[in-house]
This record gives structure tokens, sequence and C-alpha cells, in this order.
């Protein structure tokens, strides 16, 4: 590959990696690997300016406004940092500085991985709250940064106009617990903290940010209408008086007391409750900053050192594979002990078959290790030159090594999982799931009380609910005599369900609501749907192939029949309230709108799919009618456009009655 090749290659590389980061919030490229690959096409551009192109990321700091948020321009750009890699940059960088401003002294900051935002304040109240964006035009978060309880909505100064910036993060401490909760619920997890806060902080509801628990540090005044300050350390202590969280920070007379200043974050990073990515060199004195201006890109006034990743060798000692609570597995390497960004790291993720695969991991190797993101440990590099002999590929087992059930391989990943429904790392999430509101609807069964009867021993399987007693539950934290009896009676209650909302409650992979009501209405039992074969199953609208296998699997499973007799035996309704049912409306759409006085639209459109029709939100040609109710609206109006036939209610009921 010639050079300009080179450039071309990291230009399309950096831009990927822009558009991962800033409008996806899903990066796949480390800091590190960005910077890098940034250093090396800034040196091909100066070597080739002839080469340079206007949309080379090295033209422009980078991001985009998401749909859904109004553009904000800065008053004062939100300029970005150069970026040094050792102490003799930093030198070199202390030297130009002094070139200009001979007696300057410094100001050492932790670098926070998070989302920057410059907050205004009119009159000292917040107005207004916006993402750094490109640096010029961001993204209007206000309503998000509300919710950040250490942003105060008043100040005790009331300036004219005051904008600050500072960085939203998401603590350590939150990141572990949010990726819990989505693991119980199936969700994706977040790569990292930085990850989540920006995503936290671009919801579109502002309930989901506040639900997040997200901090912010703020380091900088951008301006103060009517205040004056000669020194970055004043406008810290300032900012404090003010009430803000103000960055942790340190001054310093010379460059070398900045390097150990640098060196003693670096070393107590695991005591901060967010991430860093480096730490921030700044002058002091603001006279200075002014003589020293900035480029088109970064202030000369400032620089940011980033840690390299701190890899260390170790032994691979074992391979062990744990089952989540989706029921994924996940390989884990058990290493010699080896110190790592300020801990003591055993063990490392192996990620998946294929990852391991990959790079060829096998135990008794030797491998590189090091901190992904500085929290979770990995392995970068086998050292092959060093592998023992008798060493073998590693393969995931067939079997769940939790409960021995099959494994299976996810259609669209590379995770293997556990298709237990009894299985014991997969029950709180299962137990949360079956006594949810789409499914056996279990009033009083969250999250916290499942985990409570887990932890209790009450629970192994979702067939063990139906022989709790009240007696069991009174004993437990946070379980009175009340609180007991609704539940017992709740559960109860479940036993009546219709068989479609038994059938979702179970789990079974590719089988969600709309499915499990399909497949009540077409098979009328559960016996008969045990029994059905894949043919069978495939000829229900909207049960694929690919469905029809995971059903037919599920079943045949012993695990599941043995759950499904137990429910058999507490006398949980195995039947669909509707008994099997033809398809009479078949092939027809409905459109409703208005109230029906006779049944609400949810039960109006539970009636048509269990004749086999269709249930759409909007009027279109292929609309075959439209159900109108009291107080019809637009889509009446529609239909009528469209000359739709239009059932009122009673027509409709004679419909469903004839059918």
């Amino acid at each position: 590959m010639n050079e300009r090749q080179e450039m071309e290659t990291l230009r399309a590389e950096l831009e990927r990696a822009n558009y991962e980061y800033y409008v996806q919030d899903a990066p796949t490229m480390s800091d590190y690997d960005y910077d890098h690959k940034m250093r090396r096409l800034e040196e091909l551009e100066a070597a080739h300016p002839d080469w340079k192109t206007p949309d080379s990321p090295t033209q422009r700091v980078g991001g985009a406004v998401a749909e859904g948020f109004s553009e904000v321009v800065h008053q004062v750009p939100l300029e970005s940092l150069q970026d040094v890699f050792s102490m003799e940059e930093l030198s070199v960088f202390d030297q130009r500085v002094r070139e200009t401003a001979e007696r300057a002294t410094y100001d050492v900051e932790p670098k926070v991985d998070g989302l920057s935002v410059a907050l205004e304040y009119e009159n000292g109240v917040f107005v207004r709250g916006a993402t750094r964006g490109d640096g010029r035009v961001g993204e209007d978060v206000t309503e998000n940064l509300r919710t950040i309880r250490s942003i105060p909505l008043r100040l005790p100064e009331a300036l004219p106009r005051f904008i600050v910036r500072g960085e939203v993060f998401m603590p350590k401490s939150v990141f572990i617990r949010l990726n819990e909760e989505r693991e119980l619920n199936g969700q994706p997890l977040f790569a990292n903290p930085r990850n989540a806060a920006a995503g936290s902080l671009r919801q579109l509801d502002p309930k989901v940010a506040a639900a997040r628990h997200l901090d912010i540090l703020v380091f900088n005044i951008q301006y103060a209408e009517g205040k004056t300050f000669s020194t970055h350390l004043e406008t810290l202590e300032y900012l404090e008086s003010q009430h803000f969280r103000v960055i942790p920070h340190t001054a310093c007379s010379t460059i070398q007391q900045c390097s150990s200043r640098i060196q003693a974050i670096g070393d107590s990073r695991e005591a901060f409750d967010f991430d860093i990515d480096g730490a921030v060199v700044k002058v002091n004195s603001l006279l200075d900053r002014q003589a020293l201006g900035s480029t088109a890109k970064f202030p000369r006034w400032a620089a940011a050192y980033k840690y390299p990743p701190e890899q260390k060798p170790s032994t691979v000692v074992d391979i062990v594979v744990q089952v989540g609570r989706t029921g994924v597995l996940t390989p884990k390497a058990v290493i010699q002990p080896v110190r790592l960004a300020g801990t003591t790291v055993t063990n490392a993720t192996l990620h998946n078959q294929d990852f391991i695969a990959e790079k060829d991991v096998r135990i008794g190797d030797t491998v590189l290790v090091q901190k992904a993101g500085e929290i979770i440990p990995e392995i970068v590099s086998v050292l092959k030159e060093k592998r023992p002999e008798g060493t073998v590929p590693y393969r995931l087992p067939d079997r769940c090594p939790v409960c021995g059930a099959p494994v299976v391989r996810d259609e669209d990943g590379a995770a293997l999982r556990c298709t237990g429904a009894e299985c014991p790392a997969q029950l709180q999430r299962h137990l949360v799931h079956f006594a949810s509101r789409d499914a056996m609807d279990i009033e009083g069964l969250g999250p916290a009380a499942v985990k409570n009867l887990i932890d209790a021993g009450l629970l192994k399987t979702p067939g063990d609910l139906y022989s709790l007693k009240q007696e069991d539950l009174i004993s437990l934290d946070r379980m009175g005599k009340k609180s007991a009896e609704n539940l017992i009676s709740a559960i109860e209650k479940s036993k009546q369900n219709d068989l479609s909302k038994l059938i979702f409650a179970l789990g079974i992979r590719q089988v969600g609501q709309k499915a499990g009501q399909l497949l009540a209405q077409k098979f009328g039992s559960m016996d008969s749907l045990s029994s059905a074969s894949e043919e069978e199953l495939s000829a229900v609208p909207d049960i694929g192939p690919i469905t029809a296998e995971s059903i037919t699997a599920w079943f045949s499973a012993p695990q599941s029949r043995h759950l499904i007799e137990t429910l058999k035996e507490a006398g949980v309704n195995m039947e669909s309230h509707a008994g099997p049912v033809g398809d009479t409306l078949s092939g027809l759409t409905f459109v409703l709108t208005g109230e029906l006085s006779g049944m609400t639209r949810k039960a109006a459109g539970e009636r048509i799919q269990a004749l086999g029709g269709k249930v759409s939100g909007s009027v279109s040609k292929k609309t075959s009618y439209v159900v109108a109710g009291e107080a019809a609206g637009s889509k009446l109006r529609k239909a009528q456009e469209l000359g739709i036939p239009i059932l009122d209610e009673e027509a409709f009921i004679a419909m469903l009655e004839q059918s």
C-alpha cells in the first residue's frame, strides 16, 4: 500500500469511527487506536499537502446532530485538545508554551471519559444545555441535563449571562448496575460507561435519562458577563462557590511536577468512580492563554496526555464457562495473577467461540492482557513462540455446564445459548418474564421480589411459584402479611389466564406475545401445540420455519416437559378460552377507530386475530374494513375518501358472531 492509498484508508476508517461514536453511540474503535490513526493521517497530509481533501477527518473536530434534537450554536466554541502520548512530547509542549509565556504555571486535571456539554445560565437560572457536537454546533439536551442532580438550576450569584463547560459521565457503580438490569431484561449491554452516558443523555424521553443517574464534573468557564478572573484556579474556585461539582485539580509550577501528577492520576485511576482516558495540562494564567491563542483545531495553552493501555504477559491456567442470565455461555480465561491499571487481575474475558478461534487461545498459552476501557480485562494476543507442546484448540461445550441442556448458536450472532427451561443460571430472568404483565401478569412479582424469593431458596423453577404458601413469604424482607396475601392471590388468579399468555410466558425463543396469541388460537390447547410438527406450525400465519423449529426443539427438551407437567399439576390453565378457531377472517385487514361501548379496542383486536384477521393502525387501500365507534376521527374520514367499507359497532359484532 502506497502513502496515498494509506491516507484514503485512514480517512475511511476514521470517518467510520466518527459515525459510530458521535451518531450511533456504538464505538468499535478504541480511543488509543483512533488517536494514533489521526496522528498518522496528519503526518501524511503534512508531507503531501496537495493530497489533503476538504472532507478529511483532520479538517473538522467531528460530530453530527441527532434527529429529534434542535441545533445549538455555541457562543464560545468548545475546542478539542492537542494529544500527547509521552513525557517527551509533554516537554515539547512546555517548551512551546514558554517561548510565549516564560513563567507559565499549570493546572493538572484527570480527563473524564464522558460527553462534553455547555451549560447556559441567564440571571443565575439554568436555561439551556447542549452537547459539544462539532465544537461549534451541538444538540439541545436541556431537559435531559435537568435530570442530573449535580447541575445547579439556580446559582448563588445571578450574572446576566454565564456559560460553563463540563463532562457528563455515568459513575462506574451505576454502569455495572445498569448492565446487570439490561442483561436481566435481555437487552444489549453497553460497551463502557462513556457509551452508556452518551446513549442516556441523547434519549428523547428525559425520564430514561433520569433513571440512568448521570453525573457531571465542570472544568471551565466559557463566558461570564460582568465578571473577570486572572487565573484558571480562580475560575474553578468560583465554580465551586456557585455550587458546581468541579473537576479534581492540582496546581503545578513546572512541567516536571505536571509529569509526577499525571503519573499519580494514572496509578490511582481505579479509585475514581468515573472513567478517565488521560490527564489534562492547562496553563493557569488567563493572560498567558490569551497570548498563546489557538490553532484552527485546538488551544495552544493546553494538552491532553493519553495513557496507553497497559499490557502485561500472563499464562492461561484454565478456561471456564459461565452462563449468564439470558442463557449465553461466556468463556473466561483463568490467568496467573497480574497487576493492571491499579488492580490484580486473575481472569480475562474471551467473549465467544469466534474470539477464541480467531486468536487461537489455548490452555497453557502465554498471552498479553489489558483492561478494555480500563474496566474489563481481555486478552489482546497470544505469544505463540512461547506455546508449550501438547496444547489443543479450545471448543465451548455443546451442553450447558450448569443444567446440561443442549446449547444453540444465535441465528444473528456468535453467542451460544442454553435452551434449558429450568436452568438455574437463567432463573431470575425467566421468572421476571414469566410474571410480567403481557405474560402471566402476576402483580407484585417484580425483579426485586423475584430475587428475594430466589435468595430465600423458595423458587428453583417457574413452576415453584404455584406451591408458595403465605407463611413462606411473611418472614421475607419487605414482605408483610398483606403483601404476602396479595401476592398469593395474584399467583392463584394467574392460573386462569388464557393459553396465549402462558405460551408467551414460557420464554420460547422467537415466540413473542403476538405469536403466543396465534398459536393459542390455532391449536387451542397446550397438548395440541406441544405435539405439533414443524410443518403444522409453519402453516400458522407469521410463524416461519425458524420459529417452528425453535418451538418443536423447546417442547422436546426434558426440562420443558417437566415444567409443563409441574404447571398442569398446579392447576394452571392449558386451554385457549376461545378453543381452537377457524380462519373465517383470514386475509382481511381491519382498522379500529373511536370508542366501542361493548368492548375495548384491544379486546376487539384480539377477537379479529382469533378469527384469522389482521389489525392495522392506519388506513390504506389494503384495508378491508374500518370499524368506527363513537368520536371516530381522521381514520374514518380517510376511509370515506378511499371508499373503504365502514362498520359501526353493531355490524362489527354481527360479523364476529356470524364468523
